[in-house]
């Protein structure tokens, strides 16, 4: 478990800019079961990638004219429970932190991986969402 004056800035970065943080399984499960609408949750971290890249990228993307509906976030390695969760609703991708995923009326539609993150600046990866949400919001 990470010390929380690391981890407040970092969940407070997204929960600011309008995202709910979901932090059990039970939460995970009523926000994404068969939710109608569009649904996007970044799992956060607390690597330099998603401070540096991730978060800003996907506030950007939300400034798109079409953007998603519901806006989550949990927190790996913090909010275990609700991390493993959204990780079983974006089966089958392996777990990887951070990432992102858009789910429309409870069906999984897309995915950004870390490894996809990593390397991408703010405006990349913004893109990539932005692109997601056109066709899915």
């Amino acid at each position: 478990m990470y010390p929380p004056e690391l981890v407040i800035p970092r969940v407070k970065d997204l929960t600011d800019f309008g995202f709910n943080s979901l932090n059990n399984a039970e939460e995970v499960t009523t926000a994404l079961s068969n939710n109608e609408g569009t649904s996007f949750v970044v799992v956060n971290s607390i690597c330099g990638c998603a401070a540096a890249h991730a978060r800003p990228g996907a506030k950007r993307a939300l400034l798109n004219d079409k953007r998603p509906e519901n806006l989550y976030t949990v927190f790996a390695g913090v909010q275990r429970d609700a991390t493993d969760k959204v990780r079983e609703f974006m089966l089958p991708y392996p777990p990887s932190s951070p990432s992102m995923a858009l789910f429309k009326n409870g069906e999984l539609v897309f995915v950004l991986e870390r490894r996809e993150i990593e390397g991408s600046n703010d405006e990349m990866i913004a893109a990539k969402l932005k692109a997601a949400f056109d066709e899915h919001c």
